[in-house]
Parts: C-alpha cells; sequence; structure tokens
C-alpha cells in the first residue's frame, strides 16, 4: 500500500545528538543553503539560541557556549562555512578512539581481605626486627578480620584469620596460637556506630517566627522594651 506525505522517523535520518531532537538537525541541515554568509551566520546564532532551550541543562556547564558551536558543527557534519566565535572542532577527535588503559590483572586468592592487605602482609614480611614484624602481624591480622567481616558478618575463627596471614606472608607473620584478636562483637559494634554516626543536619530555627511567639521569652522582653506589656 502506498503511503503519502506519510513517513516514519525510523525511515529518516538517524539523529546525530538526540536532545535537541530531529527539527533541530533538519534546520541545521538547511544552513548550507543559505548563500549569504552573514545571513547563515546569523541562522546559526539563532539555531544556537534555540538549542538552549532545547537542552536548558547545558547551561550547568561553564563553557556551554562553545560546547553548543560545537554540537552545531557535529550534527552539520562539519559542513558549515560560518563566523563562528570558536574554531570549529576537528573530525578525527571525535571518530578516534581512546587509549585503552589496560585492566589491573591482579590474581589475588584471598579476595575477601583486598589488595592492600596482601601489599601490607608483603611489606611487613621483609620487616627484619622480630618485635616490630610481630606487632605489624597483629595489627594487620585484627585489619583482616574487619575486612573478613564486612562480607560476613557471622562469627570468624581468629584461627582462620592467623593461617591466612601465615599462608600469605609464606610464613614470615606468625601469631601464637594464645593471642587473641579483637572480638568479633566489638568490631561489628563499631562498624554500626560508623554507619549511625552521620550527623544530620540542624534545624536552622526560624528567629522571625520565634519573635512572633507570645510564649518566647524574647517576645515578652521585647514587648515590655515597647511598652506593650
Amino acid at each position: 500500500m502506498e503511503r503519502i506525505g506519510l513517513t516514519y522517523n525510523t525511515e529518516k535520518e538517524q539523529i546525530a545528538i538526540s536532545e535537541y531532537g530531529r527539527c533541530i538537525q533538519e534546520m541545521i541541515k538547511k544552513l548550507p543553503e543559505i548563500e549569504d554568509r552573514e545571513q547563515r551566520t546569523e541562522a546559526a546564532k539563532y539555531i544556537i539560541s534555540v538549542m538552549v532551550q532545547m537542552n536548558p541543562q547545558i547551561k550547568q556547564s561553564s563553557d556551554y557556549e562553545h560546547k553548543l558551536w560545537d554540537h552545531l558543527y557535529m550534527i552539520s557534519s562539519y559542513n558549515l562555512d560560518i563566523d563562528s566565535p570558536y574554531d570549529p572542532p576537528i573530525p578525527i577527535e571525535r571518530q578516534s578512539k581512546p587509549q585503552h588503559i589496560g585492566y589491573q590483572n591482579n590474581n589475588i586468592k584471598y579476595g575477601h581481605y583486598g589488595q592492600y592487605i596482601v601489599k601490607m602482609i608483603e611489606a611487613a614480611s621483609q620487616e627484619e626486627n622480630d618485635e616490630v614484624r610481630e606487632a605489624l602481624a597483629y595489627s594487620i591480622a585484627n585489619q583482616m578480620k574487619r575486612n573478613y567481616l564486612e562480607w560476613n558478618k557471622s562469627v570468624v575463627n581468629d584461627q582462620v584469620i592467623m593461617d591466612d596471614l601465615k599462608a600469605i606472608s609464606n610464613g614470615r607473620l606468625v601469631i601464637e596460637e594464645e593471642s587473641k584478636l579483637n572480638a568479633t562483637g566489638e568490631i561489628l559494634s563499631k562498624s554500626q556506630q560508623k554507619q549511625q554516626g552521620k550527623k544530620k543536619k540542624k534545624k536552622v530555627p526560624n528567629l522571625k517566627a520565634n519573635m512572633n511567639n507570645p510564649n518566647n521569652p524574647a517576645y515578652k522582653k521585647r514587648m515590655q522594651e515597647l511598652g506593650k506589656l
């Protein structure tokens, strides 16, 4: 069945920047048809003003005017010959892919303790002083227990923590079996206190309303000064 005067959006050119809509795009595509350069530039400025209305949140950016002109060029497929207040963007900068930053390939066997714990253990293992190394081992073990409880809120056996510390350090960091780490209940209690310790914003009293309150002592004092009480 032949359709007369009816065209679906799926049959039209894809919208370059959806924030401005198809009408803006069609207006920009018409700019090269204006032969006079001065009139073409004025028409571009008018379209820029309409773009601001279509996408008002862009004004939150400090350089939003520059972005609008860049978007104007992009939507036109960089096919504009106008007097722009800014240098036109270079197409290759938009089309080129950013350099891949790469992914970390850290294969941590004890992921629930975190990468920094492993690095701390490696550094502490190099300590030659026995007393200092033992103190570091005890401190790290308590942190390992806290990290463990972040993943699993149930009770954790101290011996498990000590065995993991010994394994990660290749036997360099050893805690005596009779030693006790911080209690699980104490760790969980402190964790809850931190979560609940966020200070709520204090309500600023409405001084004007309070001064009109007859029950307010300041109101009574003010009325006495004015001779109304």
